[in-house]
């Protein structure tokens, strides 16, 4: 078997029925059943970076380049480059 074709079920619990019942006519505007619409929004969320991830690969980026340079130096120095 290979990997990719492998899938799981996720059980949510304690979904209030307001949730469900947008949820569902979200997904029948779209043509789809609510597991599509759940698995679509489900696979979107993951692609993303997390806030997090992304946050500490920019503070590590930031720390390596050693940047001496106050915010308002840089600030002038974006303005300058916009004239």
């Amino acid at each position: 078997m290979h990997f990719a074709d492998m899938s799981k079920a996720v059980t949510v619990r304690h979904v209030p029925d307001e949730t469900v019942d947008e949820l569902s006519r979200r997904a029948t505007r779209r043509g789809q059943s609510l597991q599509e619409y759940l698995l679509s929004h489900l696979t979107e969320l993951a692609e993303r970076p997390d806030v997090g991830d992304v946050l500490a690969r920019a503070r590590a980026r930031k720390k390596a380049a050693e940047s001496r340079l106050p915010p308002d130096s840089i600030l002038r120095h974006r303005e300058r480059d916009r004239r």
